[in-house]
């Protein structure tokens, strides 16, 4: 038969380091005709993804505009992506997650009755405010897709009581554990020098990145208190790459900026994010991503967030969701720092989220659903 032609549709940086090593799979194999169509919702971030994982764009709608509205993002992208599967005619369209992207990909696909698949389906906190406006991307998403590939059971599980049928569900693990097995490197230096002067033997170095939509605005306040006073203590050092936009940015300068103990960065490039994740003690966060990155390298993870769409990791003991308030900061941050048994309980917990073969896994199924592969692949199980 004729190859299985396939549009990936991503637009930020997340979206990219977790449909590139998918991306790289689908082209190891004879049985696709693999394309990339990118809206740049995300610019510059979104390149050092592409540029450090060598995936070349067939389509580049760069869509990102100054303080763009979701509105904006959204008839944007659905647009372009429309006219790229008017002309292209491919057999499946692939998103992933939750962003905006995520939702105009899947929205286009189906104007244009074509089939599409949702990588990373299934998650939901089951509250559509938050994450906003994540959770309904998820949600409108998988309305629409014709395949799940959920990251865990407990995503399976959250399809079919929505009345995904289950033979159109396939657990596969995360495809972010794939893509850090090809940036974390022991011997790693880091490109930024900065990070280079750091001493990770002698400070316990705690990564921080926040920039969610729900928390601009006063939580984000609380959160850039809470690590002005956990920069008091000696033997910290807090790194924080900050999100360009000027709603995080703003804030996080205004409140922190030369404070003694914190070293505010530009975004990095995800090799340099990854590595430096790998070094750090722990991690404070409100990233998605970052909550199955980390276990996977040992790291605990302090959720900045009020809800999270991962109850795994929760589950696990990798992860704690503690919020924004600058209280619960120091209090669960001291305890990480000061209490080596609470420490070893987060950071020896399994990682529920992969073993590096999720991109395997959905190729796999992909050739199963189109009849070219004859049994079903095997649904991912976490270790322990």
């Amino acid at each position: 038969m004729d190859r299985i032609k396939v549009i990936s549709v991503f637009g930020t940086r997340p979206e990219a380091i977790k449909m590139a090593p998918l991306v790289k799979e689908m082209e190891k194999s004879e049985f696709f005709d693999s394309r990339v169509a990118v809206t740049a919702q995300h610019r510059e971030m979104l390149d050092q993804v592409l540029s450090l994982f060598d995936v070349k764009p067939d389509y580049d709608l760069d869509i990102m505009k100054h303080r763009q509205t979701l509105s904006e993002i959204t008839c944007s992208a659905l647009k372009g992506l429309e006219e790229i599967f008017i002309k292209e005619k491919p057999d499946l369209v692939l998103v992933h997650g939750d962003t905006t992207t995520t939702f105009a990909g899947a929205l286009a696909a189906f104007y244009s009755q074509i089939k599409v698949a949702h990588v990373e389906a299934g998650l939901r906190t089951h509250n559509k405010w938050l994450p906003f406006p994540e959770e309904m991307n998820r949600k409108l998403t998988g309305a629409i897709a014709d395949l799940h590939f959920a990251p865990t059971k407990t995503a399976k599980e959250n399809l079919l009581r929505e009345g995904v049928r289950e033979e159109r569900i396939y657990v596969t693990g995360n495809t972010v554990i794939d893509a850090l097995k090809t940036t974390v490197r022991e011997d790693y230096v880091f490109r930024n020098d900065v990070l280079n002067k750091i001493d990770f033997k002698r400070k316990k170095v705690i990564l921080v990145t926040a920039h969610r939509r729900e928390n601009w605005g006063e939580p984000l306040e609380q959160i850039c208190l809470g690590l002005k006073r956990l920069s008091a203590e000696k033997d910290v050092c807090i790194v924080y790459p900050v999100h360009l936009n000027p709603a995080v940015w703003d804030t996080v300068h205004r409140v922190l900026q030369g404070l003694e103990n914190v070293i505010l960065l530009e975004p990095l490039d995800t090799d340099e994010l990854h590595n430096l994740m790998a070094k750090s003690f722990f991690v404070l966060t409100d990233s998605g991503g970052l909550q199955e990155e980390a276990p996977s390298l040992g790291k605990p993870v302090l959720v900045l967030r009020n809800e999270t769409e991962r109850p795994e990791a929760v589950k696990a003991g990798t992860v704690k969701v503690i919020g924004t308030s600058c209280e619960s900061i120091l209090k669960h941050a001291r305890i990480l720092l000061y209490d080596q048994n609470e420490y070893m309980k987060m950071a020896g917990a399994v990682n529920p989220y992969g073993d590096g073969f999720a991109s395997k896994r959905i190729v796999e199924s992909i050739l199963y659903h189109f009849g070219i592969r004859r049994e079903r692949p095997e649904e991912f199980e976490p270790e322990g």
